[in-house]
């Protein structure tokens, strides 16, 4: 009866622990990589819009010529 009581203590005390860390750690940690990558994603969209006008600035030139 003791050992049960105490695996059960110990179980729980574990268990805390564990979700202490997840809503303390992990998930601050998880919500700074999404804000990273969405930014990531924007820059990237903004670089290929620029590539293209570019690009169709440099079509345009040649098909004056």
């Amino acid at each position: 009866m003791v050992i049960a009581r105490r695996f059960s203590i110990t179980n729980f005390a574990i268990a805390t622990t564990a979700l202490g860390f997840q809503v303390f750690v992990l998930y601050p940690w998880h919500q700074k990589l999404d804000d990273d990558f969405e930014k990531v994603k924007q820059e990237i969209h903004a670089d290929r819009q620029a590539r293209d006008r570019e690009l169709q600035s440099i079509k345009d030139l040649l098909g004056s010529l």
